[in-house]
């Protein structure tokens, strides 16, 4: 099945990312990973699969519980991450909706915002369905519609610069464009600003779950 345009700007989006992601974003990611792996009923000697990995986050917490773990990532910086930090993880590279496995392979299948990443959701979902036994558990996380304001932060400051979307990545955008966004992005936060000056941004997001 061929990439569409929306898979083929998230490789572009993401290639070489994952440090940049570790440092950061990640950390937002976690928070729902232990209700995730509770609704898969992940525990002791579970075949997991973890898809779309990322730094390893899900994987590493399943392995933790006992699981016997597989992640995949699409983007080689994720998954060479991702295997330093879990290394009792089997972690390849490959992305939705083909995965290298056989029908029915595992006993549950996770996914902690992968579906906002590929171009063909339903298509994705039925890839994570045929992989998991008939019975086997899907729990899978997404990005709230409409976002949490805390989510609308930085596209409020792109569009305050005039920047058509923030589908262009700010970093090659001209210096004077990245220096006046950031000014708006400064100027916008001070709602989230806590006493301490940490900075607190609300995000939604979803928790499904089902059976194959």
């Amino acid at each position: 099945m061929t990439t569409t345009a929306f898979d083929e700007s998230e490789r572009r989006a993401w290639a070489g990312r994952a440090a940049a992601y570790a440092a950061g974003f990640a950390r937002l990611c976690a928070h729902p990973v232990p209700r995730l792996l509770d609704a898969a009923e992940v525990g002791r000697g579970t075949r997991l699969l973890d898809v779309g990995t990322g730094t390893g986050t899900a994987a590493l917490a399943a392995v933790g519980r006992g699981a016997r773990v597989t992640a995949v990532d699409a983007e080689p910086s994720m998954v060479e991450l991702a295997a330093r930090a879990a290394p009792d993880v089997d972690v390849r590279l490959a992305a939705l909706p083909n995965l290298p496995f056989e029908d029915g392979e595992f006993d549950a299948v996770v996914g902690n915002f992968v579906l906002n990443h590929v171009g063909r959701p339903r298509a994705a979902l039925a890839e994570l369905r045929r992989v998991a036994r008939p019975g086997g558990r899907l729990a899978l996380t997404v990005w709230a519609v409409p976002a949490g304001p805390g989510q609308t932060l930085l596209g409020r400051a792109v569009a305050a610069a005039g920047v058509a979307t923030i589908g262009q990545l700010i970093t090659r955008q001209p210096a004077p464009v990245i220096a006046e966004i950031s000014s708006h992005f400064e100027r916008l936060s001070v709602e989230f600003t806590t006493e301490d000056g940490a900075l607190l941004l609300p995000h939604s997001a979803l928790l499904a779950r089902g059976r194959a």
